[in-house]
């Protein structure tokens, strides 16, 4: 456990971070069987309130149940190796006597704990989680088109309703696409996931594979900056732009923020952005068509 002051300025960090990172970070546009409900914790089946609700929806895990490692441990199950907790807050009081007058009063103080999410832990079943939505998903050929010519292409699956590229097995992970209420949502979301695996050291090398990045730093901001750039280069080559502008101008503002009174590094990702497009569509520079 932390004294006040360092939780506090931890908490305030992470919500800025998360502020700057758009009106609504954990927003999705697919249907996740309920991930957005409220979290809860697993063992005390009791909601999280206050601030931990934010702090915990806004990392974008599959699951609404939480436990920590403890709780994990002793229900069987195990935190994966490299996986990183979560912090939630909560009020403690403590008794103790006033120097002064010598009486007794109540304190309150904050303290957090950790936890982890049930999609982070091996070992312990979710409990039955509500239908998905399926959607009747009609393929869009000049999108699709895009994704499967794409050189080098990392393998493309779909194992669990969440977005990420993964460069560890250079995998990008993809919610099913009838879980998204519109077929060009699947694709803005599949080209933002590709314009990042295009940094891997295989490809265009924009940074080493396996550096850490940390949600909300400058590097991080700026990559979120040049895969939602890149995904809207390429909807625009794919014609779909119309159906995904408005949610892309939301996200890149969002970042926007965070790299604001830094021209020259929104300048580098737009031209980042535009070498992972032409990277996917497979083009050099200056070709006609661009």
């Amino acid at each position: 456990m932390s004294g006040q002051i360092p939780i506090y300025e931890m908490v305030t960090a992470r919500i800025v971070d998360m502020l700057e990172a758009g009106v609504v970070p954990w927003r999705k546009p697919w249907n996740d069987g309920g991930a957005t409900e409220f979290p809860m914790n697993m063992v005390s089946k009791r909601e999280y309130r206050g601030i931990n609700i934010f702090l915990l929806m806004a990392m974008g895990r599959s699951s609404r149940f939480w436990l920590s490692f403890k709780q994990a441990k002793e229900r069987g199950g195990q935190v994966r190796k490299g996986e990183k907790g979560t912090p939630v807050i909560f009020w403690k009081r403590y008794e103790t006597e006033d120097r002064q007058t010598g009486e007794k009063k109540s304190v309150p103080i904050l303290r957090y704990y950790t936890v982890f999410n049930l999609d982070q832990i091996d070992g312990i079943e979710a409990p039955d989680a509500p239908e998905m939505v399926n959607h009747a998903f009609e393929p869009i050929d000049a999108a699709a088109q895009i994704m499967e010519a794409m050189p080098r292409r990392p393998e493309i699956i779909h194992a669990e309703p969440r977005a990420f590229y993964r460069p560890s097995t250079d995998t990008v992970n993809l919610p099913r696409p009838g879980l998204f209420a519109q077929p060009e949502e699947y694709y803005s979301t599949a080209f933002h996931e590709l314009v990042h695996a295009t940094g891997h050291g295989s490809r265009l090398a924009r940074r080493p594979s396996s550096e850490i990045r940390h949600f909300g730093d400058r590097e991080y901001s700026q990559e979120e900056l040049v895969a939602e750039m890149g995904s809207a280069f390429l909807c625009a080559k794919a014609r779909i732009e119309q159906a995904v502008i408005e949610n892309q101008a939301a996200y890149i503002g969002g970042w926007l923020n965070v790299l604001k009174g830094s021209p020259k590094m929104v300048v580098y990702a737009a031209a980042q952005a535009q070498r992972a497009a032409d990277f996917i569509l497979d083009v050099t520079p200056g070709e006609p068509g661009e």
